[in-house]
């Protein structure tokens, strides 16, 4: 997937404006501008249009784990400077704090089957034999997920709000 797609689908998800995306990058120590995330955001198509380096991603993401898990004790992990996405999905199952079991239901909400062994491969060392590549479609597949998940309850909630 292209990393500026993860970061519009991110932002999409928790409803994040732009100063909140500034500040998630601040989390990590990484100051960028409004212009920086502006460009991000935009379609490839638009003039105004900034790829996203994997290095600035994962410091996004790194931000983000701080945002939704507090920060950690101890030196802050170092943002990689290449991204896989199996990286990716590891570091947003951190941030969002879900087990196994919460991924297989995700994929269990968008009628994806997977098993439990096969999750685990994808968590696995790159030089572990029984580790597998996550292939763009799962993890698009796990985004979109999230988003039926999220995006429902956060609808739901705001339902439930009105009602009171």
């Amino acid at each position: 997937m292209v990393n500026n797609d993860i970061l519009r689908r991110v932002r999409y998800l928790f409803n994040f404006s732009d100063l909140k995306m500034i500040a998630i990058f601040k989390l990590a120590n990484h100051d960028v501008g409004k212009e920086d995330v502006i460009g991000w955001l935009k379609k490839e198509d638009d003039s105004m249009f900034a790829e996203i380096t994997d290095r600035e991603l994962a410091i996004f993401l790194n931000g983000l784990i701080i945002e939704k898990r507090g920060i950690r004790d101890g030196p802050q992990p170092e943002p990689e400077k290449y991204l896989s996405n199996n990286m990716i999905l590891q570091k947003l199952k951190i941030a969002l704090d879900l087990k196994a079991d919460d991924i297989l239901d995700l994929f269990a909400l968008i009628d994806k089957k997977m098993s439990k062994h096969e999750l685990s491969a994808f968590f696995r060392k790159s030089d572990h034999k029984s580790y597998r590549v996550l292939m763009d479609q799962y993890l698009r597949n796990f985004l979109n997920a999230l988003q039926t998940k999220y995006k429902n309850k956060l609808g739901q909630d705001s339902a439930d709000n009105n009602d009171q």
